[in-house]
This record gives structure tokens, C-alpha cells and sequence, in this order.
């Protein structure tokens, strides 16, 4: 494929993306973060085999900065689920 395809899928994945996470209601949001771990997770393995498989440094370096990132993503999605499922705990009265 040449750029101008590859740049305008990427550009359509996004106008995509944006609406459907907007679109979403709050009963639906915690499912939606739970997928997006799973995904994150799934990048997480891509970037580790494209580092281990590459013998260029740079690519290495490039696995490393997307396992690091995908990382925050994961732990900062289940932070956040944490957050919403403990909104719908009854709380305790004293």
C-alpha cells in the first residue's frame, strides 16, 4: 500500500474511534475498558515479538517504548474501572 492510503485509513481510524468512545452511555463504559485492556494487552505481545525478532537497535528501542506505553495504558484503564465499579458499591452506613 502507499502512504496516502495507509495515512487516510489511519485518519479514518480515528474519526472512528472518536465517535464511538463519545457515543458511548456510562452503563457501557466499563465494559469499553475492559476491551481496551484486552487490546492493550495484544500490543503489548506484538511489540515484544516485532522487538525480539528485529536486529536493528532503533526497532528495539521502539518495542520497548510501546510495551512502556501500552503498560500505563493498561494499569491506567484498570485504575479507572476500579474507580467506576467502586461508584456502584453501596456504601456502608455507620
Amino acid at each position: 500500500m502507499d502512504f496516502i492510503s495507509i495515512l487516510s485509513i489511519f485518519v479514518l481510524a480515528c474519526f472512528v474511534g472518536y465517535y464511538v468512545v463519545w457515543s458511548v452511555t456510562p452503563a457501557l463504559h466499563t465494559p469499553l475498558m475492559a476491551v481496551t485492556n484486552a487490546i492493550s494487552s495484544v500490543i503489548i505481545v506484538g511489540a515484544l515479538v516485532a522487538a525480539a525478532t528485529s536486529g536493528s537497535p532503533i526497532a528495539k528501542w521502539l518495542g520497548l517504548g510501546a510495551v512502556v506505553m501500552a503498560s500505563v495504558n493498561i494499569f491506567g484503564g484498570f485504575a479507572v474501572t476500579a474507580r467506576m465499579l467502586a461508584m456502584y458499591k453501596k456504601k456502608e452506613k455507620k
